[in-house]
């Protein structure tokens, strides 16, 4: 049978064949955990299992932040007035001089005011704290007559992490960032493919998602108000390993303080540890076998004038074509091999014909032939064969031949 367009139809259709297929631990992950325990972290993010094309989004509910409240790490600036000297008067100095000093609230939460002592304000708005200062002025008959402000916002944070340009620590300050601005403090997004790329958002233990192609077309997702202790993350596809990395070095930075959550963090990750391996194993037992036969394979087999004379293992979950067959053996021999030679053949399926072998015939003379040869399906068992040229058939019974010949005329001459 000739190939044509017609007939590779018919071979590919006549002998319908489902290729084999890998054990399913081959296409499993480790998947998440699930930590347990007294003291335990914060239930675990729900991680969609993405595709690409199909990133669902999950916008975090709306929020209003509270005001600031200071914290440790963070500089207060109190200004206060100084009392006008005699000589000042006489020189014609401003009157009733600023002096200026910073103070760093403490770990306790304090800060330590010359005669005024240590003043409580962690956790207080700057209208709470500059109410504290005024009592404390008045008890030490200081005059009160002072103002307060933030110098440096230092408690409070958002990161940001994955594909921006500059990965780090946004601080929060009286005007807490929206998604857009904290990206745009981070150097924007670095993405190749933004169509498969998102914005994840971890909050309060749940994980949140913003595709970036609907960030990038809708205003009201880029104006996301976040929170203080946010962690924003920008990929381009879901990676279990690396989103489980970075969200348990902020987890841990944040708020695994104590060793019951190292423990609960521990035993996280020996769960998926175990998983892993059991994955590994399955899937090192099933390679070993396949290298030493033990497991079932289709194969096809090339004969006469190709570049090697060897079976070819038909691959797992999908077609192969006689084209993948010769080339991937690395073709036939162009010396010795005849392009207008090469066959297909095929036991037949239809026990009414008369011909038990079906022969494929491809001429490959004209090379907009071999198109077809990517189109034809093989089948287990196939018979791929290239015949000679009708001069290497000959140069070869000569060779047979010749030495023949001298054999007899040394023997007749001796």
């Amino acid at each position: 049978m000739p190939v044509t367009r017609e007939s590779v139809f018919t071979a590919n259709n006549g002998a319908p064949y489902t290729p084999r297929s890998l054990p399913a631990a081959f296409s499993q992950t480790a998947g998440g955990g699930t930590p347990r325990g007294a003291g335990a972290l914060p239930p675990t993010p729900e991680v969609p299992n993405l595709e690409p094309g199909t990133l669902e989004l999950r916008v975090p509910p709306p929020a209003t932040p509270e005001p600031y409240r200071l914290g440790v790490g963070d500089v207060v600036e109190l200004a206060t007035r100084t009392p006008t000297s005699g000589a000042e008067a006489v020189t014609g100095s401003i009157s009733g001089g600023e002096v200026r000093q910073e103070y760093t609230v403490r770990d306790d939460g304090a800060i330590a005011v010359p005669e005024v002592g240590t003043v409580q304000v962690g956790d207080m708005t700057i209208e709470d704290a500059e109410q504290r200062l005024f009592e404390r002025f008045i008890e030490t008959g200081i005059d009160p007559n002072f103002s307060l402000q933030i110098a440096e916002f230092n408690s409070q944070s958002i990161t940001v992490g994955g594909d921006v340009g500059a990965p780090g620590a946004v601080p929060v300050t009286l005007n807490v960032p929206t998604l857009d601005q904290a990206l745009a403090a981070a150097g924007g997004l670095d993405v190749d493919t933004p169509e498969y790329a998102s914005i994840r958002i971890y909050r309060g233990g749940t994980l949140y998602q913003v595709p970036v192609e609907d960030y990038l077309n809708r205003g009201d997702l880029q104006s996301v108000q976040l929170l203080p202790g946010d962690s924003v993350f920008v990929d381009t596809s879901y990676d279990l390993d690396r989103a489980f990395e970075y969200f348990e070095r902020q987890i841990t930075a944040s708020s695994l303080r104590r060793d019951d959550r190292t423990a609960a963090l521990t035993e996280l990750s020996a769960e998926i540890g175990i998983r892993r391996a059991q994955l590994d194993e399955v899937r090192s037992v099933f390679e070993s076998r396949s290298d030493l036969g033990a497991e079932d394979r289709d194969y096809v087999y090339l004969a006469g004038e190709v570049s090697e004379q060897t079976r070819y293992p038909l691959p797992y979950d999908q077609q192969a074509s006689l084209a993948d067959a010769l080339f991937e053996t690395g073709g036939f021999q162009t010396e010795t091999g005849n392009p207008s030679q090469i066959y297909v053949l095929r036991q037949s399926t239809d026990p009414r014909l008369a011909e038990p072998v079906i022969a494929w015939h491809l001429d490959a003379r004209n090379a907009g032939n071999l198109i077809l040869a990517t189109q034809f399906e093989l089948r287990p068992n196939d018979i791929i064969f290239v015949e000679e040229q009708p001069i290497t058939r000959w140069n070869r019974a000569f060779q047979q031949f010749f030495p023949t010949i001298l054999s007899e005329a040394s023997s007749a001459a001796d």
